[in-house]
């Protein structure tokens, strides 16, 4: 029985990081962008090509507050096949447009409310099935396929574009949206009420992040943690650390083309095996040394990495390689941080709510990936692509202070 519920438990971790692998296709914007500035027929304004992408990404986070709450009272098979249905519909919708408003209809707000939906649901059954220190492992493995997902989209989507239209590929990706999402979200399915995984997985081994939590635990909900300083510090933190990354992947190609050319899509590659590498680490790291100390590491490195890129971004094209090296560290860091919140909101608000909880948590990553990538493309526009590092290096030490002032808590004893 134990060895029957361990498969089971691994064939819903691996059907959530499938349903990721998909999803993904958010990180793979800058391949698009590049195509719609360079097609006449769009005739976008260069400050507005980020738009859908940017709308993508705050449709996304909210959507999961709404997507978390479905999750929590249906399950994640209803929730993953609603977010499968709404990308292929606006995949579907924006292979009929050159339209900046219909594009921001179907890749800004239906993709975005998709991969909500379909997100929200792939990490959750997975953290149910595992005991609490796993969870670290289980949020990295499962987010790994969000991040890695470039890494055969990019490429599949330069040759997809070098046979046909961008009209004729967004209409490809919708209708594998609607078949392969559909099939995966049949495997999503959470452990029968009173299983205990650790009679699967056994008792937490000695010295694994033993300090114990220093109060009780407590199955929070959302409309407590909302008035608590611990969640709004954790939101600042979020959105700090993921608007930093977002901000790289919404022009990782256009940084890339000023020395790879036509193979500037292997830096969007490589800055996906960056991400999908950090989530893993940082979730198996995090669960060994806590949550905390790794959140540190993380956003101290990231802001050296900011920094660094300032004089490659001045120098133009004589530092574009090592830009794109630089790029796919700044890929590891910010992947860490989709595996050490969900972590973090699991350990701090418990499971019971956990779905509407992290849904109101991961608001942080939309705002501000919208901000900061905004800001980029804008910056960039106007001749100070630098100045937008300089900032963002800036608030990442900013968010460094702040983890300081985190509790010093590991994982929770209980389950």
């Amino acid at each position: 029985m134990s060895a029957s519920l361990k498969r089971k438990a691994w064939t819903v971790v691996l059907a959530g990081t499938g349903i990721n692998l998909a999803l993904g296709i958010l990180y793979t914007y800058s391949v698009f962008k590049a195509s719609i500035a360079g097609d006449a027929a769009f005739g976008w304004e260069k400050g507005a090509l980020n738009v859908p992408y940017s709308v993508c990404c705050l449709v996304f986070a909210f959507a999961m507050i709404w997507a978390g709450r479905v999750q929590d009272a249906v399950g994640p098979r209803v929730t993953a096949f609603i977010g499968g249905l709404c990308v292929a519909l606006g995949f579907v919708l924006i292979s009929f447009s050159t339209s900046l408003g219909v594009w921001i209809l179907g890749f800004g707000l239906l993709a975005g409310i998709g991969i909500g939906f379909g997100y929200s649901a792939a990490t959750p059954p997975g953290l149910k099935w595992f005991p609490g220190w796993k969870a670290g492992m289980v949020a990295g493995v499962v987010v790994s396929g969000f991040g890695l997902a470039s890494v055969y989209i990019a490429p599949l989507a330069k040759l997809l574009l070098t046979h046909f239209t961008l009209q004729q590929t967004m209409l490809g990706f919708g209708v594998a949206f609607a078949v392969v999402l559909s099939l995966l979200a049949r495997m999503l399915v959470n452990p029968k009420e009173g299983y205990d995984p650790r009679s699967v997985f056994g008792a937490r081994p000695e010295g694994l992040a033993a300090a114990p939590l220093t109060e009780p635990h407590h199955e929070a909900e959302p409309r407590e943690i909302l008035r608590t300083w611990r969640f709004w510090r954790m939101w600042l933190l979020y959105a700090i650390g993921a608007g930093a990354g977002l901000m790289v992947i919404s022009d990782v190609l256009g940084m890339a083309k000023q020395s790879l050319a036509e193979s500037a899509f292997i830096a969007v590659a490589l800055f996906a095996v960056g991400n999908a590498a950090g989530r893993i680490v940082a979730g198996i790291l995090s669960d060994k040394l806590g949550r905390r100390p790794t959140l540190r590491i993380m956003l101290s490195a990231q802001a050296a990495l900011m920094f660094a890129c300032i004089p490659l971004v001045v120098e133009g094209g004589a530092g574009a390689v090592l830009l794109v090296v630089l790029a796919t560290f700044i890929g590891f860091n910010y992947g860490t941080n989709l595996a050490i919140f969900p972590a973090l909101a699991r350990d701090t608000w418990g499971l019971e709510h956990f779905g509407a909880n992290y849904g109101v948590l991961f608001t942080a990553w939309g705002v501000g990936g919208f901000a900061l990538s905004e800001m980029y493309q804008r910056l960039k526009a106007g001749g100070q692509q630098p100045l937008a590092f300089g900032i963002v290096g800036g608030l990442l030490v900013v968010a460094v202070l702040l983890t300081l002032a985190m509790p010093k808590r590991k994982i929770i004893e209980a389950s």
